[in-house]
C-alpha cells in the first residue's frame, strides 16, 4: 500500500525488536499456506498468495485488528479466491487429468487425522468439484473451525449465507468423499501389496487390491508421457500398470497419508498416491508433471 515500508519478514522493527506484522505473519504462515493450499490444490499458487497476504498485511494499521490471525486468514482466504477463479479457467485447457501438487509432508500432519483427511489427494480432488466460494467456506468450517462471522468477512457474505454455502457444500463434499477415513496402517498395507506386487509382476495379486471400477488419474500436463484420459477399470488399469517402466518405488509421506515415488537417476519422477474404499484401491492418482513435482525433496509444514 502507498506510503507503506513493504518489508520481508524477518526484518526488524526500528527499536531492534521483532517487528510486530512480521512476528504475527510468522507465527501463523503454516497456517496461511495450509488454508491456501486447501482451497488451491497448488503449493506454488498457495506461495503467490502467501506473498500476496504479506504486501496487504504490512499496510494494516495494527492498532485497529483485535484478531491478528483472524485477520490474516481473511486476507488468505480473499487473495486465494481471487487466484482460484482464474485457476479455474486455466485448468479448462490443461493437458490431460489435473491432479493437486503432491506434498512431502511431515510425520506429524498424519497424527491429526482430520488434516491428514483434509489434505489428501482424494478429498483436494472432491474439493475441487465445489464452487470457489464453497470451497472456501467448507475448508474455513469443516477444516479450521472458524465462526460463521469470520467466515462471512473472509468471503464476502452475509452469516445466514455462509450457513446455507457450508451446509450445500457439506452435502456435496460428503456424496463424494471416501466411504470411511482409512487409516495410515491400511493404507500402508494396500500400497505395499500394491508395490510388491508391482515389483514382481505378480498381476493376479495386483488385481486382488484393485476395486472392479478402479480409476487411474495421471497427470503428465502435457510435458511428460501420461494418460490423456482417465483410465477406468481394473483390467484396463492392470494393463497400463503391466506396462511400467519402472525405476525405484519408495514409500514416502505425501499430503497426510503414504505413497511411493517413482525415482529415475534419484530424481522424483512419479509421486503415486491411492484412494482405498472397504478395503480396496478405488483411485489411482499419478503426478508426473515435472513443475508439480519441486515439494518432494523437502518436507512442507502444514497446520491447523
Amino acid at each position: 500500500m502507498a506510503g507503506t515500508s513493504q518489508t520481508a519478514p524477518g526484518d526488524r522493527g526500528g527499536d531492534g525488536g521483532p517487528d510486530p506484522a512480521t512476528e504475527a505473519f510468522v507465527a501463523h504462515r503454516n497456517l496461511l499456506f495450509t488454508v491456501a493450499y486447501e482451497m488451491l490444490g497448488s503449493a506454488a499458487d498457495a506461495e503467490d498468495v502467501l506473498q500476496e497476504t504479506w504486501l496487504r498485511w504490512v499496510g494494516v494499521d495494527l492498532g485497529t485488528v483485535r484478531d491478528r490471525r483472524a485477520y490474516l486468514v481473511r486476507i488468505t482466504t480473499r487473495q486465494a479466491l481471487i487466484r482460484l477463479r482464474t485457476l479455474g479457467r486455466r485448468r479448462e485447457s490443461y493437458v490431460g487429468p489435473w491432479l493437486p501438487e503432491p506434498l512431502l509432508t511431515a510425520p506429524d500432519v498424519a497424527e491429526d487425522v482430520e488434516l491428514a483427511e483434509s489434505v489428501s489427494m482424494a478429498m483436494l480432488l472432491v474439493l475441487e468439484t465445489l464452487t470457489p466460494t464453497e470451497r472456501a467456506v467448507f475448508v474455513l468450517r469443516e477444516v479450521f473451525d472458524l465462526e460463521y462471522d469470520e467466515i462471512a468477512e473472509a468471503v464476502e457474505k452475509s452469516p445466514a449465507a455462509v450457513r446455507q454455502i457450508a451446509h450445500r457444500a457439506r452435502a456435496h463434499v460428503a456424496a463424494r468423499r471416501p466411504r470411511e477415513v482409512v487409516s495410515p496402517a491400511d493404507t500402508r498395507g494396500a500400497l505395499e501389496a500394491f508395490r510388491r506386487a508391482i515389483e514382481t509382476g505378480d498381476l493376479q495379486s495386483l488385481l486382488d487390491i484393485l476395486a472392479p471400477d478402479v480409476v487411474l488419474l495421471s497427470d503428465g500436463g502435457g510435458v511428460v508421457p501420461a494418460a490423456l484420459k482417465p483410465v477406468v477399470g481394473a483390467d484396463r488399469v492392470l494393463q497400463v500398470l503391466g506396462r511400467l517402466d519402472l525405476a525405484v518405488l519408495q514409500p514416502a509421506q505425501v499430503n497426510g497419508y503414504p505413497a511411493l515415488l517413482l525415482r529415475r537417476d534419484g530424481e522424483v519422477d512419479t509421486v503415486m498416491a491411492v484412494r482405498i474404499d472397504d478395503g480396496l484401491i478405488t483411485g489411482l492418482y499419478a503426478v508426473r508433471n515435472p513443475e508439480k513435482l519441486s515439494h518432494m525433496e523437502q518436507e512442507t509444514s502444514l497446520r491447523r
